[in-house]
């Protein structure tokens, strides 16, 4: 008896991952669920480049994201860069493809996501990797500053933070 009390009492501090209120767009396959949540901070990088078909000849092309990846407590979990990838302290990666979009609640902040992963590699945390969220995300958006023929070619580094969400198939 005294066993079945041990694992009661550990199986509640356990913590379980909800997954996020999202719009039905953003919510993947009812066959995964949700087994990691991370915290990105970082930047979001733009470079002003020529665009014939925007007004003035020029605009802010998003490059690629660069975030640490932590969980609730701060630890590290790994990284986010170009790709998009997203890379465990373990090795593994999991690089997603955009399925869906929605502006999300802040005008000021980049929009919520679904992607679908497109590769995995390694043995690690994101080798099961099916979607990815991004949520609750707060700037990244692209400069406010003019982008000219007086500044082509800058790069423009914004601040941003997101929450990630990693759904795996449900076994």
């Amino acid at each position: 008896m005294r066993s079945v009390i041990v694992l009661f009492a550990v199986g509640c501090t356990s913590k379980l991952l909800v997954p996020p209120d999202v719009p039905t767009m953003l919510q993947p396959p009812q066959d995964q669920s949700v087994f990691l949540e991370a915290w990105a901070t970082g930047v979001q990088i733009y470079e002003c480049i020529a665009k014939p078909e925007a007004p003035s000849g020029f605009g802010w092309n998003f490059k690629a994201p660069e975030a640490t990846l932590t969980d609730r407590a701060g630890h590290p979990i790994g990284k986010h860069y170009a790709g998009p990838t997203w890379e465990s302290i373990d090795g593994s990666t999991v690089v997603g493809e955009l399925k869906s979009r929605n502006p999300g609640p802040e005008p000021s902040a980049i929009p919520w996501l679904l992607l679908t992963a497109k590769s995995t590699t390694g043995a690690g945390d994101f080798s099961r990797v099916q979607s990815i969220q991004r949520v609750h995300t707060t700037g990244g958006i692209a400069p406010l500053q003019p982008c000219s023929s007086r500044n082509v070619q800058q790069t423009v580094r914004v601040p941003y933070a997101a929450t990630y969400y990693f759904y795996r198939t449900t076994l």
